[in-house]
């Protein structure tokens, strides 16, 4: 008797991060065909593209969504699918990569397809912003989401991109007044940041709450302190190597849903993605509703130095075999 098709949808932004997508459906097509696949393929060609594919495929009781591509992509197809019985699958290509890394999901998308083939499905929590805006990562005000705002802008994407963007943000940012209300306490502070976190990372290995859990029904809001500028770049320094919980700045609740409150409305960022929202933003955590495919090891639990060394030699690992690829070495 003929096993039955796994029918599954891949998502594909032809132009996302830095690296050349051109040979990747061909390669996805070819292998998931081989282990049983029912495959369809469509590109993205413009904002909201991959909202509107995953929408289609979920309607249509497509088992699984293959989103390739960066944090972008990722959370417009996995907003579609959110409540949904079509479980989410990723093949990172794009710079960030945050949802990925935190599932332990190897962040060359090659590697990322032996996940897929596994079909290992398990249901993630996410987290929505005045009940309308879903976010997978992080959500933030403050200095995180005026470097969202000017990375947006720049020509190049990368690393390097979003380092020049913190700099460039750095000496024009001023700290704002922010009221929080969780788990029935009130607290006002003047921050630097105010991050809301479902997962461990930003992306591009930045662990803001390394502590967290995309799987425990909690939030991790963490409040940075405005601090002198060398206080604030050791942040910086213990945000790469997984101390930022020893920081002397830092302050962090986790809480099923947060209130936070700004003098005016202004930038934000949802999943590094920038946007302007209002003075009052109602955050909750929605628990267990959507479904994803991830490794055998599930989410990724940080430990300092060891898993940022880790991950930065895998990093350089895969730009090799990139550039390899390129050279059609391999």
């Amino acid at each position: 008797m003929t096993k039955p098709s796994t029918t599954a949808t891949l998502i594909i932004n032809p132009i996302s991060g830095t690296r050349h997508n051109q040979h990747l459906p061909q390669i996805v097509a070819s292998r998931l065909t081989d282990c049983g696949f029912d495959l369809e393929i469509v590109e993205t060609t413009c904002s909201g593209d991959a909202t509107r594919f995953a929408t289609d495929a979920a309607s249509r009781g497509r088992e699984i969504v293959i989103a390739a591509g960066g944090d972008g992509t990722v959370n417009e197809t996995a907003m579609a699918l959110c409540g949904t019985q079509t479980a989410l699958a990723i093949l990172p290509c794009g710079s960030g990569n945050g949802l990925a890394r935190h599932l332990g999901i190897p962040v060359d998308p090659l590697e990322a397809l032996d996940i897929v083939i596994g079909r290992r499905r398990v249901s993630i929590d996410y987290g929505t912003v005045n009940n309308d805006r879903e976010f997978f990562c992080t959500f933030g005000l403050g200095f995180d989401a005026a470097v969202s705002r000017t990375f947006a802008e720049q020509h190049r994407r990368g690393r390097l991109s979003y380092v020049k963007s913190a700099i460039e943000e750095i000496v024009r940012f001023r700290p704002e007044e922010y009221t929080i209300e969780a788990a029935g306490h009130v607290l006002t502070r003047r921050a630097f940041i105010v991050a809301v976190c479902n997962a461990s990372q930003y992306g591009n290995n930045a662990y803001i709450a390394p502590s967290a859990s995309i799987s425990d029904g909690l939030l991790d809001v963490i409040i940075v302190h405005s601090g002198n500028p060398l206080l604030t770049a050791l942040v910086g320094v213990d945000m790469m190597t997984g101390f930022i919980n020893q920081n002397t700045l830092i302050q962090t609740l986790k809480v099923p849903r947060v209130t936070i409150t700004r003098n005016a409305p202004g930038p934000a960022h949802i999943d590094g993605e920038p946007v302007e929202l209002g003075k009052r933003l109602e955050v909750v955590c929605r628990h267990g509703l959507l479904n994803v495919i991830v490794p055998a090891g599930g989410e990724q639990k940080v430990t300092p130095i060891i898993t940022p060394v880790r991950s930065f030699i895998n990093d350089m690992r895969l730009a090799v075999n990139q550039i390899l690829r390129d050279l059609g070495v391999q």
